[in-house]
């Protein structure tokens, strides 16, 4: 069907697409090229190595029993109406589920999107041109711009509100913190799946281990690092020569930002080549290269933050310097205060004329607008090295640009503790950094 393919490729996919295709007379169709397919649906499951081989007999003998959703293709049984819309989990709230958990497994749906069968009135609309005639998809195609949304609404629908299970497109997850609960977390998900005649892909299920890898991030006791297979992959890049190039280097970088503590400020050189009328072949200077290499070398020295437990209590620290804002988000781990998130920018011309106390208090409501979601509805500490601030929560400042911040955190609860500067010195940093 595609002339890159062998004969063996070409028999194979076209036996393997006729099960999710039929013939069609339509009066129109598009020119779709069918990819080559893998058909290795060898049961080869991913189980942790270091587990005794009493757990691992378990898995076996639940791997046995539910051996029916882990081959061929299945035939949904759960009706999935038209939908255009669909809310999509952000990988945040996703890993704040995870705070206390301690063993993971993760699986994926195989063929995701095909398990999906299409409406008869529905299936005119996915008509495409192959060697053999005009073909229809049977079952939803990837490519339509509502099979996300379809099948984040299949998800939802399968998982519910159950706890110990996440779901993101066709990444599932099952995740508790003891062993005989998750051999009930992993049935109770076979058996979801196997209710809602789903199958999950053999090769790509992993199970029983202490570490995981989910959303391009690895997960381990309570904590997150970015994952370093994909980390090299950005090391690895080449300096790049346009604005595209800097603004898909920006893109990608910007994922991981959240673990650099001053990623605003460094960079900043390379921000400012996308700048608007700038050219687009852009002028790669000893500022540039640095940013690039500095940002590349904080992404390789293995930096860890902590997944926010929304049970304790958070701190927020701020700080500002005569070019910047920074901010961290803060709980406490055995005793000691551990960053949950990181925050930084520089001031705009306008801000530059601020007063000191303009400032620090501009950098607190940097920090409470960037961490609100984990702050509305709950109090919190608010630490800062600026003890005129107090003012904050004992009366009201004449100034009308403090005034408007003031009341802007009221619907906020929160105690202002001031902090020696020696002690903010993680986020001074990062402010004079901007």
């Amino acid at each position: 069907m595609s002339p890159s393919m062998t004969a063996e490729d070409d028999i194979a996919t076209t036996a393997y697409v006729s099960t999710v295709t039929e013939d069609s007379i339509a009066e129109f169709g598009s020119s779709i090229p069918t990819p080559s397919l893998s058909h290795d649906e060898t049961l080869r499951v991913n189980i942790n190595p270091c587990l005794d081989s009493a757990k691992v007999q378990q898995i076996q003998e639940l791997l046995t029993e539910f051996q029916d959703i882990l081959t061929s293709l299945p035939g949904l049984t759960t009706t999935i109406h038209h939908v255009i819309s669909e809310n999509i989990p952000l990988p945040e709230d996703l890993f704040m589920q995870m705070s206390k958990s301690e063993i993971f497994s993760t699986c994926d749906l195989a063929k995701a999107y095909w398990q999906i069968p299409l409406e008869e009135n529905r299936k005119k609309f996915t008509v495409f041109q192959t060697p053999l005639g005009l073909m229809q998809w049977t079952r939803m195609p990837f490519g339509l711009v509502t099979a996300p949304a379809t099948f984040c609404r299949l998800m939802r629908l399968v998982i519910g509100d159950r706890q110990n299970f996440l779901s993101y497109f066709d990444d599932t997850m099952a995740h508790t913190r003891s062993w005989s609960g998750h051999l009930t977390a992993l049935r109770t998900l076979f058996s979801l799946l196997r209710q809602h005649g789903l199958h999950a892909n053999p090769v790509k299920l992993s199970i029983g281990f202490s570490k995981t890898e989910f959303l391009g991030h690895m997960i381990s006791h309570g904590t997150l690092a970015p994952v370093q297979d994909k980390v090299s992959k950005l090391i690895n890049l080449t300096v790049p020569t346009t604005k595209k190039q800097v603004r898909s280097f920006m893109r990608m970088f910007n994922y991981y930002r959240a673990f650099i503590p001053d990623f605003a400020s460094i960079a900043a050189p390379l921000t400012n080549l996308l700048r608007k009328g700038s050219p687009e072949k852009v002028s790669w200077n000893q500022s540039c290269q640095q940013s690039f290499d500095t940002i590349k070398d904080l992404l390789s020295s293995d930096p860890i933050l902590i997944i926010p437990d929304i049970n304790e209590q958070f701190v927020v620290r701020s700080d500002a310097s005569d070019t910047g804002l920074g901010a961290v988000l803060l709980q406490e781990r055995n005793q000691h205060l551990m960053p949950c998130r990181y925050a930084s920018r520089r001031l705009s011309p306008r801000e530059y004329n601020y007063s000191v106390i303009e400032r620090e208090c501009l950098a607190i409501i940097f920090a409470v607008r960037q961490f609100s979601k984990f702050l509305a509805f709950r109090t919190f500490v608010l630490q800062t090295d600026h003890k005129p601030l107090s003012f904050l929560k004992a009366g009201a400042p004449k100034n009308s640009r403090l005034m408007r911040w003031a009341l802007s955190l009221q619907e906020y609860s929160f105690h202002i503790v001031p902090i020696s500067a020696n002690k903010n010195v993680q986020v001074d940093a990062l402010s004079r950094l901007c």
